[in-house]
């Protein structure tokens, strides 16, 4: 549903690094393709969605709940994501659990019963929410090691991914391309490049380059690279030295119970920014293509432009978000994208037609761009709180939204209609602006660790 000028708390320098080791470049590639991968192989599903309600038979109010149900594996498996990175690694752990999805998202094209869509949509969730705090938390390292903001870039990487599988799926649906064809080949694709990207990730403890960048601790030299012409670059850890870094403190489980209260306030209020941001992506990835053809009477191709609008506006929105954040801050930044979704969906409701719903939903996906780079980045960062739990803790929180949201607007389109059930996206966007004073604003820095959420 996870970029900016340097956090509270963060040790980095405020300048770049002269050059950037040919290691981290490929890293970075690497997490940008399974960015890429996660968003593509499950929103290539979501055109399909009018095909499987119709086929098995389902009310709204029984797809919402179906979907719904899909969270509670991500919120059971999110648990255990600080545990299996402790042990694994967060690249490993990150193409495993993205390949598992690739071969579960199978089952959801074939689903022939309610129970079979909901116990699919189950796992499906489990196993990308922890390919979504893993590959966030690897993202982190890399972005370390480029000592520059790049989290948004990995974020617009998932929504060209999301983008290009919702325009797959829905030339798929209008050519009548069997789901069950649609499944095959994309377990075969997605997942060979999932395995792909684990041959270019970084080496080593997930904790290094936070113990290279922490006062005291060792420093990454500059050191001329082969690879990019002798241009200085940070030198790639050893495998010795990633042996040397001590161990996480948090290294079996979650373990929030000892944060001190203002950091746990924190991390929950960063969650909340991630409920509503991710509600209001589900709004346009659940229900885009059904108001579509409930309310207008579209043809296949034509629906799924709803939730292409909403992804493919995101998409603009992250790869120019690092540039808009640097200048604005995330808490500016995060209030003006909620009014520009509230605005937009307003409009899309109130004024009825194809062409502005699209727009609606395009003005949606701009406006909660950057909460999830800005959130998982600020999560990871907060003072006192273990590595990968403040990702995990925000991570459960977002699948909460999922969660909850599918089912109420299933019901309310059931009671009235869709349209007016999706006027909960305008609510959500005042959501955003009531937390938004937990991220940081234009002026943040380091303040020996300290936390400003004001």
């Amino acid at each position: 549903m996870n970029a900016h000028s340097p956090q509270p708390g963060d040790a980095r320098p405020a300048t770049p690094s002269p050059g950037v080791a040919a290691d981290a470049r490929r890293a970075r590639w690497a997490v940008s393709l399974l960015f890429f991968l996660n968003g593509a192989s499950f929103c290539a599903i979501l055109p399909r969605y009018p095909e499987l309600v119709e086929h098995i038979g389902l009310s709204n109010a029984a797809f919402g709940l179906a979907v719904g149900l899909g969270p509670l594996g991500g919120l059971t498996a999110g648990l255990t994501v600080a545990a299996l990175m402790t042990r694994f690694g967060s690249a490993r752990v990150s193409v495993a659990a993205q390949v598992v999805a690739s071969t579960v998202h199978l089952a959801v094209y074939v689903s022939g019963s309610w129970l079979w869509l909901a116990l699919s949509l189950f796992l499906a969730a489990a196993a990308d929410a922890v390919t979504d705090v893993a590959m966030n938390s690897h993202g982190m390292r890399v972005e370390r090691r480029y000592r520059r903001s790049i989290m948004n870039s990995y974020h617009g990487w998932w929504s060209l991914g999301a983008v290009t599988g919702g325009l797959l799926g829905s030339l798929a649906a209008q050519i009548a391309l069997p789901t069950w064809g649609q499944g095959v080949l994309g377990l075969v694709v997605f997942g060979a490049l999932a395995l792909l990207a684990l041959r270019g990730m970084l080496p080593g403890h997930d904790t290094l380059e936070r113990e290279q960048a922490a006062p005291g601790g060792a420093t990454a030299q500059a050191a001329p690279s082969a690879a990019s012409g002798g241009a200085t670059a940070q030198a790639a850890p050893s495998a010795a030295s990633a042996a040397e870094v001590p161990a996480d403190p948090a290294p079996s489980g979650l373990r929030i119970a000892g944060m001190a209260p203002r950091a746990l306030g924190l991390v929950l209020a960063l969650g909340m920014l991630l409920v509503f941001a991710g509600s209001t992506e589900d709004a346009g990835n659940t229900w885009g293509a059904l108001f579509m053809t409930s309310t207008y009477a579209v043809g296949p191709f034509v629906a799924g432009m709803a939730f292409v609008a909403l992804q493919g506006a995101q998409t603009v929105g992250r790869f120019t978000g690092d540039a808009v954040v640097d200048r604005l801050g995330d808490r500016t930044t995060a209030r003006i994208g909620a009014l520009v979704s509230a605005a937009g969906m307003s409009f899309a409701l109130l004024v009825p037609s194809p062409v502005t719903a699209v727009i609606g939903f395009a003005l949606a996906g701009w406006g909660v761009a950057t909460l999830f780079p800005a959130v998982y980045r600020a999560a990871d960062e907060v003072p006192g709180v273990p590595h990968g739990v403040g990702m995990t803790v925000v991570g459960w929180l977002a699948r909460l939204g999922f969660f909850v949201s599918p089912p109420i607007i299933g019901a309310l389109a059931d009671a009235l209609t869709l349209r007016h059930a999706l006027w909960l996206v305008p609510l959500y966007a005042l959501g955003i602006l009531v937390v938004s004073g937990a991220l940081a604003g234009r002026d943040r820095g380091v303040e020996e660790g300290s936390v400003r959420t004001g």
